[in-house]
């Protein structure tokens, strides 16, 4: 642990917590369901910015001025969001978070690769993704608090946590002398909560390069274009329930916005112990039967959600956070075995690290078209006709799954 681990657990409480729940509520009140799903696309696309910042990092070495510029703009874009009215400015502020919060936690793994030797990197950035998943749990818990009426005050809240990141990140690190030669595959690079939006330091410890697409084409490996299949059309239907979630909760299910935060908050921590057992399992029962388990259940959740959504109970809440709960369940071990079929399925001759910096570009992607996909289901449908992405997404990744590699392990 060290103190610059600081900058990243606000981070987490801000981008992986407040936000998330906070901009879906502010912009309903005053925008279409379809603004709201295209605002939160372009709060997930700065994921595919992170070769950039890498990039001009390990060329330029300006690590800690590109820390502190990721978390003044990520700073800014929620301070300027409650002020401004068009949904021409709600875009650019919410991209302005995305690339920022992208380019600061893309820092955070050269700070650790860079500085310290290889034996040490595992427990470092695990120690720093506990910092950063902790802080979107306390994130969620204090975004129950104003997302009632004062969202306005809860953005304004976020910026001034981002902005407070600056110090320990600016005073408490400095610039790693020697850029790191490769980007090998870390034995956990998989425990971080799931969010199209995830500023989390693991989603950019690997991004994707020319290199590493060359090399999969060249070897022309089906199973693992399959495999990014079916996680892409997963993962696109999830992120159209995850994007659009407290305001989806409150208008389909009569959840309230500040319980549907605090049982998100609720599952996330839960889903953060589910990493071990999960791991377990899939070195026990091999990753792909639980890569398709997982879809399995997750499935189910979001044909629960479906049917409950169209039932009209009296009381449905309670029924729509447990089935919620189990689609953030799922993802302790949707994680833990892509990442294993990912390392399983790569070209063998492309280092492991460049085979998951595709599979994080392409999480990145179908985040972007989930929450805008979304928006437009409910813009045209309704809010109770999200889950039907969800499932119909889910459901041919699962099928994708069940047929592409049936061989591998």
């Amino acid at each position: 642990m060290e103190t610059w681990y600081l900058a990243y657990a606000l981070m987490g409480t801000t981008i992986a917590g407040l936000a998330p729940i906070l901009l879906p509520l502010y912009l309903s009140r005053s925008g279409s369901a379809a603004q709201v799903g295209l605002v939160m696309a372009a709060f997930s696309i700065g994921g595919l910015t992170a070769p950039v910042w890498g990039a001009v990092a390990d060329k330029y070495r300006l690590h800690r001025i590109l820390l502190a510029g990721g978390l003044f703009l990520a700073a800014a874009g929620l301070g300027i969001f409650p002020l401004a009215i068009s949904p021409a400015a709600w875009l650019w502020l919410a991209f302005m978070q995305s690339v920022g919060s992208a380019c600061a936690a893309t820092i955070a793994n050269l700070f650790v690769v860079e500085a310290h030797p290889k034996s040490e990197w595992d427990r470092r950035i695990g120690w720093l993704q506990t910092f950063y998943g902790s802080g979107q749990v306390i994130g969620l818990f204090i975004a129950s608090i104003f997302s009632r009426e004062g969202q306005s005050a809860g953005l304004f809240l976020a910026a001034g946590l981002t902005f407070l990141g600056i110090l320990p990140g600016w005073f408490a690190t400095h610039t790693p002398d020697v850029p790191p030669h490769r980007r090998p595959r870390l034995q956990q690079p998989v425990r971080h909560a799931e969010w199209p939006a995830s500023g989390s330091p693991l989603r950019f410890y690997h991004y994707i390069t020319l290199g590493a697409i060359r090399e999969i084409k060249k070897a022309e490996r089906l199973p693992f274009v399959r495999f990014l299949l079916s996680w892409f059309l997963s993962y696109t239907g999830s992120a159209a329930v995850f994007s659009l979630y407290p305001v989806l909760m409150r208008k389909a299910y009569g959840v309230p916005p500040y319980l549907s935060s605090l049982g998100f908050a609720v599952a996330a921590g839960i889903g953060l112990a589910l990493y071990i057992p999960a791991g377990k399992l899939s070195d026990s029962l091999g990753a792909k039967k639980i890569f398709q388990a997982a879809l399995g259940v997750r499935l189910l959740a979001a044909i629960g959600l479906l049917l409950l959504g169209g039932t009209h109970f009296t009381d449905s809440s309670w029924f729509a956070l447990a089935g919620f709960s189990m689609v953030v369940f799922s993802w302790s071990l949707l994680s833990v075995s892509g990442t294993a079929l990912t390392a399983q399925l790569a070209p063998s001759g492309n280092e492991e690290g460049g085979a998951i910096g595709v599979f994080n570009a392409v999480t990145a992607f179908s985040g972007v078209i989930g929450a805008g996909l979304g928006g437009v289901v409910a813009d045209y449908w309704g809010y109770a006709a999200v889950p039907a992405v969800a499932a119909a997404g889910v459901g041919l990744g699962l099928i994708a799954a069940l047929a592409g590699y049936k061989k591998v392990t």
